[in-house]
């Protein structure tokens, strides 16, 4: 009974982290303007008023990970709310296959189409834009026609 008990707080405090860290995530893209796709579409437009905001974010973010996930891994042998690091199949480096370059390639049109990725998405969604609400829409069935190719 006392380990159940202590699995289910672990649980309920792993998803209250994750709750503030989607939220700080959310905060951020709002901020940086990541949220409206003009600001994609004009990183995308190389010849004509490109603006490099997105690549000062993607930078950030890639610098961030590539320093702290090495070090968090050869500190720790577990995340301190889960039984587990999940990697990607492969270790590191992951697993480069039709799937996944298939993926890549549909996420980057509906990038570039959009304006949007999942992140800004959501959050664009979730503060009722129509844009990011037409993306959600799509994005969700989207991962369902994978689940269903999947299996």
């Amino acid at each position: 009974m006392m380990a159940a008990a202590s699995g289910a707080r672990r649980r309920g405090t792993a998803l209250a982290l994750a709750g503030l860290a989607g939220g700080l995530f959310g905060a951020g893209l709002i901020v940086s303007g990541m949220t409206q796709p003009a600001r994609v579409i004009g990183f995308l437009d190389v010849t004509g008023a490109w603006d490099p905001s997105l690549a000062f974010v993607m930078a950030s973010a890639v610098l961030i990970c590539a320093v702290a996930f090495p070090w968090i891994q050869t500190r720790r042998s577990q995340p301190w709310f889960d039984t587990r690091f999940h990697v990607p199949p492969g270790g590191r480096a992951g697993v480069i296959d039709r799937p996944l370059i298939v993926g890549a390639a549909l996420f980057g049109i509906g990038w570039g189409l959009g304006g949007l990725c999942p992140g800004p998405g959501i959050v664009a969604a979730a503060s009722g834009s129509l844009p990011g609400l037409v993306f959600a829409a799509a994005m969700v069935a989207g991962m369902a026609a994978q689940h269903r190719s999947a299996r």
